[in-house]
């Protein structure tokens, strides 16, 4: 399966850029494969070496780290970008054809089916519940990318029968010229706006996902949404059209109509049904999965069954315990408006919201007006969005409180929320320059709310 991939990489001078988790799976990969190759490693971190020891024993591996580690990529054949490193105000004029990632690799040089999941948010739902989807149904099939294992952790145990399921992030997306088989583009809202030099450049990463399909490839893209919409892709007919309303104009679609999903003019299942995934949102990401189930001719009745029985990922309201009656959720990966609007909308009886995190710029102010109208009569907010939502409401009827980090604001929790209640961590906001990840700020929450 890999021969037109190491017969690629084979005489090339390779540059790693960024040792995170991607990136130490890549050295890893080239030294099984290429183990005498020089290979050069860039990163900001200057303790590097001290945290991966095993790399001073490599005679062929150069490194260049510190604030200057981008200095030098010019000298290179290959630059391998981990996706989380941003050229946002770096010139990589002359060397932008050098940029690759895993991503770009093994849907250029491995000849298997791939199937590719991006969007503002549902990407980590979608991707993991078709990845059950099809393993319910005996394929040979891997969960890949931002949700699962990097991509050259697996690429060894790929078959030519083998399935791919890739999440992708718009970072990963931004200098690919490879698109998968099928691209499912879920949404795109305002985000990652620090990463991007503009709102424009982030929804054309976005888009790539699907930008080099070819004539037998499938895009399943959501038929509403607004900043989608704008961008004016040319869509083609064999492309699925997602709608939580009626759909005429596509002839490929998967839409809502009263309170029944239709792929085409089938009719596949109600929004009332009694799912463990809660929310309109979660329903909107089934309904791509069901486009992907009509395109693969799945055994419609078998993935229903997993549909049904698909428990909520952590982090993605997450129920966490009751404690002195009251009902705790964690719902750190609601890293933008819109989807702490999908929590609150989604679980019943939200008395408490805690909220806030990194300014990156998003505009809050639908988030501040449905606060107002919501029946949350507790706002708990953090810095550093917390602290411009604090000062939109703190002389309205709900009662607000600003505090300055996250155990503080789980103690106020507890004294605030009214009994057979919820309070739920949504906020809103990235965690960055609070906590490492959302992952983090998620786990943190939910020991403070169980006091272990």
């Amino acid at each position: 399966m890999l021969e037109k991939l190491l017969q690629y990489l084979e005489n090339k001078k390779i540059l790693i850029l960024g040792f995170g988790v991607e990136g130490e799976s890549s050295y890893n990969f080239f030294r099984e494969h290429f183990p005498e190759n020089k290979i050069c490693i860039a990163d900001k971190n200057e303790n590097l070496l001290q945290e991966h020891t095993y790399l001073a024993k490599d005679n062929n591996l150069e490194l260049n780290l510190g604030q200057k580690y981008l200095d030098d990529i010019n000298n290179y054949d290959l630059i391998l970008k981990t996706p989380g490193i941003s050229f946002k105000d770096v010139d990589i004029t002359g060397v932008e054809e050098k940029i690759t990632n895993q991503l770009e690799l093994l849907l250029e040089y491995v000849d298997i089916f791939t199937i590719g999941i991006t969007g503002t948010k549902g990407k980590s739902t979608t991707s993991s519940l078709i990845y059950k989807v099809l393993k319910e149904q005996e394929k040979d099939v891997f969960l890949l990318g931002n949700i699962g294992d990097p991509i050259f952790n697996n690429i060894d145990m790929l078959e030519k029968d083998s399935i791919v399921v890739l999440e992708i992030s718009s970072h990963a997306l931004e200098y690919v010229n490879k698109s998968p088989n099928i691209s499912i583009l879920l949404n795109i809202y305002e985000e990652h706006l620090d990463h991007y030099k503009s709102l424009d450049k982030y929804i054309e990463a976005k888009f790539n996902i699907a930008k080099y399909q070819k004539e037998e490839d499938f895009l399943i893209y959501n038929y509403e949404n607004e900043l989608m919409n704008k961008y004016r892709y040319n869509y083609r007919n064999t492309d699925y059209a997602v709608s939580e309303n009626e759909i005429f104009e596509a002839r490929n679609k998967i839409y809502l109509k009263e309170k029944d999903i239709y792929c085409n003019e089938q009719k596949v299942m109600s929004i009332e049904e009694d799912l463990k995934l809660k929310g309109m949102h979660n329903f909107n990401n089934i309904m791509f999965v069901i486009a992907v189930c009509d395109i693969l001719k799945l055994n419609f009745d078998k993935a229903l069954d997993t549909i049904r029985n698909f428990d909520p990922l952590e982090h993605r309201m997450e129920f966490v315990a009751t404690i002195n009656r009251v009902d705790y959720y964690n719902d750190s990966i609601a890293t933008i408006p819109e989807a702490t609007i999908n929590a609150v909308t989604a679980i019943k009886d939200v008395n408490t919201i805690i909220l806030g995190g990194k300014d990156r710029g998003i505009n809050l102010n639908r988030l501040i007006s449905f606060l107002l109208e919501s029946d949350v009569e507790n706002i708990i907010c953090l810095p550093k969005t917390g602290e411009y939502i604090y000062e939109k409401l703190k002389n309205t009827n709900k009662k607000c409180y600003y505090i300055q980090n996250l155990q503080e604001a789980v103690n106020k929790a507890k004294e605030v929320t009214k009994e057979s209640k919820v309070c739920i961590l949504s906020p809103a906001a990235s965690s960055y320059g609070y906590f490492k990840n959302f992952e983090e700020r998620g786990r943190l929450f939910k020991k403070y709310v169980i006091g272990y």
